[in-house]
């Protein structure tokens, strides 16, 4: 394995799914609620980035799949179905326990993003793993402003280290990132909405 190889992998293992959606919950329920909130964001932690990354583990040791990247597409939807489902107990019990609107509404249009990237890879391998960060850099910058939008250089990292492992061409790592930026946006246009909601509810 080559230098260039090597340290690709470290990039994909580095900025791998799990670690931009534990990021992103805190800081959303950070926003949303200060200590509070945080504590509601390990909660969707939990749901959305742990339990997701101990399936995928165990999968791996028992042979299911061969690295944490899960790159064959039987396996993919496997993997995908199970966060589908991790995700939807999550945002079930952030909504029953009455978790922050703006952190429940991003659980919920995250949901919706899973089940449209577990629809595209039945036919094309869409990059998973630029289209989460690609939309945790965006709905961060729209929550903590623009400055976070420097985020995109780990973003274009990311994409360079898919591209270079061969487990994805530019065109898939394009329009994974174009993808989850434009979900994000609609997760952050739909809680913002949903909060509005809310507050005349209670007047």
């Amino acid at each position: 394995m080559g230098v260039s190889q090597a340290w690709a992998r470290r990039v994909t293992y580095w900025l791998e799914p799990k670690n931009w959606l534990i990021v992103s919950v805190l800081a959303i329920g950070w926003h949303a609620d200060g200590r509070a909130g945080l504590l509601w964001g390990v909660l969707a932690a939990l749901f959305t980035g742990v339990l997701p990354t101990l399936f995928i583990s165990y999968g791996v040791r028992h042979g299911r799949w061969s690295d944490r990247n899960v790159g064959a597409r039987r396996p993919r939807l496997i993997v995908l179905g199970f966060i589908t489902a991790s995700v939807a107990t999550g945002l079930i019990l952030l909504a029953v326990l009455g978790a922050p609107r703006l952190l429940t509404g991003y659980l919920a249009f995250m949901l919706a993003s899973v089940a449209l990237l577990g629809a595209i890879t039945t036919v094309w391998k869409i990059s998973i793993h630029c289209a989460v960060a690609a939309g945790s850099v965006t709905v961060l910058a729209l929550l903590y402003g623009p400055l976070v939008l420097c985020g995109y250089v780990l973003v274009g990292l990311l994409g360079w280290s898919r591209v270079a492992l061969e487990d994805h061409t530019v065109a898939q790592v394009v329009a994974g990132s174009v993808l989850g930026a434009a979900a994000a946006v609609l997760a952050y246009a739909g809680s913002v909405i949903w909060l509005g909601a809310g507050a005349l509810s209670m007047t």
